[in-house]
């Protein structure tokens, strides 16, 4: 009879925590985007992580997992704001925090509602997609640019200026972006 008791509670406690980690990470397929509540999720449990993981000391990469946020956004696409951008050992990384983003009331664009709370620093792969629209590129409709012109140009602008942009970022199954795509905003 305890047996069944403890089995039974277990059978519960797993459903649970499984019912709570598919809320948190959201049941959409990889075209839908985030809605409020994993926006609102997401800034309450990101993290900060100021710089890559170091090198182990023969200099090569470090074999340790990926981080809580790229855990956390493995396999999903998220609405971001990006402080900063900046390339390290051939990798592009990318601090990050949710936002929101909203039509805009006249135009054919969006307007960026600005995320709370700490910025995650995240990575990109190697052959990561990175679109941009104006004001980051050259035109209203998305176009292709290179990792390293996308930093070039992000990091060009004012830390004020950043924030009123917005990115679209999906991440693969280990939590590493790759495509991210600017939102077209006048």
């Amino acid at each position: 009879m305890r047996v069944a008791h403890r089995r039974t509670t277990t059978v519960r406690c797993l459903t649970a925590l499984t019912l709570g980690l598919l809320a948190l990470t959201g049941c959409g397929g990889p075209d839908d985007g985030p809605d409020d509540g994993q926006a609102a999720t997401a800034t309450a449990t990101a993290s900060v992580t100021s710089a890559p993981p170091a090198p182990s000391p023969d200099g090569t990469a470090p074999s340790s997992g990926p981080s809580a946020a790229e855990a956390r956004w493995a396999g999903t696409k998220q609405f971001v704001q990006i402080d900063d951008a900046r390339t390290a050992g051939g990798r592009t990384y990318l601090s990050v925090r949710p936002a929101e983003k909203k039509p805009h009331p006249r135009f054919e664009a969006w307007v960026i509602v600005p995320g709370e709370g700490p910025y995650t620093e995240v990575s990109m792969t190697e052959d990561a997609q990175v679109l941009l629209s104006v004001p980051l590129g050259d035109a209203k409709h998305p176009a292709a640019y290179t990792q390293d012109e996308f930093v070039g140009r992000l990091t060009a602008r004012s830390s004020s200026d950043r924030a009123l942009l917005g990115f679209d970022l999906s991440f693969d199954g280990q939590g590493r972006v790759t495509r991210v795509q600017s939102l077209y905003t006048p």
